[in-house]
């Protein structure tokens, strides 16, 4: 069997893989909060995990993974973009879950075995904050129910190993005068009759954000499973105070044994920001011709412990490659396993961009039933993500001969008026124009339009 190697965001260092249970292996993703549209930055961790999923299938059998990933369909933002519109919180949160799961699906990301909503468990969460109480790790203030921080002073901040101290220093923690100290976090806040609410044993309510993970990882997963992922920007409060309230309400399970944290996203090198113009959903990059399938590979060109940076060049490098691989593969089964070397980089803690440099050789040797193989572990070349790759309707190579000729042309006479305007024409129908004294290459890219190469 293949060895899986994973770098522990706990241990910080790579440890090899022991599930719990081998026929059993169970994986929890923290999921969106549903009140928009995905970002760009939201899908990394959607394809990360999904490839993590695909091995973990690979590996153990397809019947013996099960992976969760919530939905979060309670919440201010939630709650506030409902104000603003006009609309109910249950059209919000229902569209915006369809929204999020089409755009993923575009992605080519799998469904993962249970998608929970938050809402469908608030008994759970309910029960876990009594139970909380009952063993002295919470208390009751003023309609609010708090996580004592102090009384699992022995485990909080290992995952982020920082300090209370350090914690309060760098955090923006919110003062109450009913917290006993100022890291106590809500598990339940009592809701005005304007705002969703649930009876409780402290009135009419909801929950706080952390406690919903942990319940229902517990009702699905149980008290120990095998891996808990998500973006580093959760690991410090969300995923510290799930470890807090799940280990105290549970003392004899593990919770999580393996933590995986993928870095963030920039585009063209900076961070992605509204007040930049550079802030993208998926579904904008969609609407613009980009395929999902060449989001998937410009995702997984970068390893997930990596800062990844969105580039235009980068989709349409991803692009020719893709349309290369497909015309490489078309019309042929692929081989009964991935390429022993593509597997191994992805059992080495999900080298996808490892595994991305094997297929290239694969490509580059011809060994078109291996690639259509390796590919598919990852989520690439599968029948559902291939309808924008059919072979363009203008023979490019002929286009590229004639910008060649004319170029050649030109350096006799002097005159590239005529070599400008064809590299214009031709950017403007999306193709890139790669020049050398050797000869000349077009290469389609993201939105290309044959229709534009009609009057050329």
């Amino acid at each position: 069997m293949t060895t899986i190697k994973l770098h522990n965001t706990k241990s910080r260092s790579k440890e090899l893989f022991q599930p719990i249970e081998p026929e059993n292996v169970r994986m929890y993703v923290c999921g969106p909060t549903v009140y928009d549209r995905a970002h760009l930055g939201n899908a990394r961790p959607v394809v990360v995990f999904d490839v993590l999923f695909r091995l973990l299938r690979e590996v153990y059998g397809p019947d013996h993974v099960t992976y969760a990933r919530n939905f979060t369909d309670v919440d201010d933002k939630i709650n506030a973009r409902a104000a603003e519109s006009g609309r109910s919180i249950a059209e919000i949160t229902g569209e915006t879950t369809q929204w999020f799961l089409e755009d993923m699906g575009a992605l080519g990301a799998l469904e993962p075995t249970h998608m929970p909503r938050a809402t469908a468990y608030i008994p759970q969460m309910v029960a876990m904050i009594e139970g909380l109480i009952e063993k002295g790790h919470a208390y009751a203030a003023e309609g609010h129910v708090l996580f004592a921080v102090d009384s699992w002073k022995e485990g909080y901040g290992k995952l982020s190993g920082r300090s209370v101290d350090d914690m309060i220093a760098g955090a923006r923690v919110e003062v109450a005068p009913y917290k006993k100290n100022p890291m106590d976090f809500v598990l339940w806040k009592p809701s005005t009759e304007d705002l969703p609410g649930w009876d409780s044993p402290w009135g009419r309510g909801r929950p706080g954000w952390h406690i919903e993970c942990s319940a229902m990882s517990h009702d699905l997963l149980g008290e120990s499973f095998d891996i808990h992922g998500g973006g580093n920007d959760l690991m410090f409060p969300h995923h510290e105070n799930e470890i807090a309230q799940s280990c105290c309400a549970h003392p004899k399970g593990e919770f999580a044994r393996v933590w995986l944290h993928n870095e963030m996203l920039q585009v063209e090198g900076k961070k992605m920001s509204k007040s930049l113009g550079n802030f993208f959903t998926v579904r904008d990059l969609l609407d613009q011709g980009i395929p999902g399938e060449v989001v998937r590979f410009v995702f997984l060109s970068t390893h997930y412990r990596k800062p990844m940076d969105w580039t235009e060049k980068k989709a349409a490098e991803a692009e020719a490659t893709l349309r290369k691989w497909r015309a490489l593969t078309a019309g042929i089964e692929p081989a009964a396993s991935a390429a022993a070397a593509v597997l191994d980089a992805l059992a080495d803690d999900l080298n996808t961009a490892g595994a991305v440099a094997e297929m290239h050789k694969l490509a580059a040797a011809g060994e078109a039933a291996v690639l259509l193989a390796s590919a598919r572990l990852l989520g690439l070349l599968t029948e559902e993500l291939g309808g924008w790759a059919t072979a363009p309707s203008v023979d490019l190579s002929a286009h590229e001969s004639h910008l060649f000729n004319t170029r050649q042309a030109a350096m006799e006479s002097k005159d590239f008026a005529e070599v400008d305007r064809l590299k214009a024409a031709y950017a403007a129908a999306g193709l890139e124009v790669r020049m050398s004294k050797t000869g000349v290459e077009l290469v389609p890219g993201p939105g290309f339009d044959a229709a534009k190469l009609e009057d050329l």
